[in-house]
């Protein structure tokens, strides 16, 4: 059982108008086990959340904790972060060149275990992965998201969640970019890493689409830098159906 608990987060970023203020006291508790979308409109905050939980340099956390397991997330660094438990699956993954899928994965999967994987397993478990995620064994041996079209690239964010097994996953619109069948084919991977290792879950997505695939067992309606609202899967419903307004006139 791990627990992810962030308490009364403030974060700050330096824009060329001076330091603004992003979030502004966002408290959140996840579960291993529990899938919490967090949803709200663009700018609302939710990408730096994202962000800041993974250690980005260019956040500046001003107040609050964030802990996983007891263990202050804020005072790792970002590697041992990743070692702790935590992964962030990006809304924009990054190329790079030179790197080849096959050796990324292995080297991720060295560093967070302390050890290298026994080869003949290490090689079973990644065809298996790239099987259910529907990509071409050829992918192993591209360079790390070059040339990728968004689907790929998405689905190799759940490929390397998969591999590396996390205790805390956090999802930065995962969906953005995705046509229908590459929606589902990301979803199942998640409910799959979730069912077979009890994966805790932070889901951030403008749109309840993906929640139709992936089953969130809260929502978080995320504000001006706060959770504005919090209830279950029928608040997503709701947001369906009436957007955000209400919330933005309140704030």
């Amino acid at each position: 059982m791990s627990t992810l608990e962030i308490k009364n987060l403030h974060a700050s970023v330096e824009t060329p108008e001076g330091t603004k203020q992003i979030l502004k006291g966002v408290n959140l508790t996840i579960n291993s086990g529990e899938t919490h979308a967090i949803m709200g409109p663009n700018g609302s905050g939710k990408s730096t959340l994202a962000y800041a939980i993974a250690g980005h340099p260019k956040y500046d956390i001003t107040e609050g904790s964030v802990f996983l397991d007891g263990e202050d997330v804020l005072e790792m660094s970002v590697d041992e972060r990743a070692k702790a438990g935590l992964f962030l699956a990006m809304q924009y993954p990054v190329e790079v060149p030179g790197v080849s899928v096959s050796n990324f994965l292995r080297t991720a999967k060295t560093a967070i275990d302390g050890e290298a994987p026994k080869l003949r397993t290490w090689v079973k478990d990644v065809k298996g992965s790239m099987d259910n995620l529907r990509m071409d064994a050829s992918f192993a041996e591209r360079n790390v998201n070059e040339g990728f079209s968004g689907g790929e690239k998405k689905r190799h964010e759940i490929l390397q969640m998969e591999l590396l097994s996390p205790k805390i996953a956090v999802l930065d619109e995962t969906d953005s970019g995705l046509d229908v069948d590459a929606l589902r084919i990301v979803s199942e991977g998640v409910n799959r890493v979730k069912e077979n290792t009890g994966l805790g879950v932070m889901l951030i997505t403008h749109y309840t689409r993906i929640l139709r695939y992936i089953k969130p067992d809260f929502v978080h309606v995320f504000v001006n830098g706060q959770v504005a609202e919090e209830g279950g899967p029928e608040l997503a419903e709701r947001l369906e159906a009436e957007g955000y307004d209400r919330y933005l006139v309140e704030a």
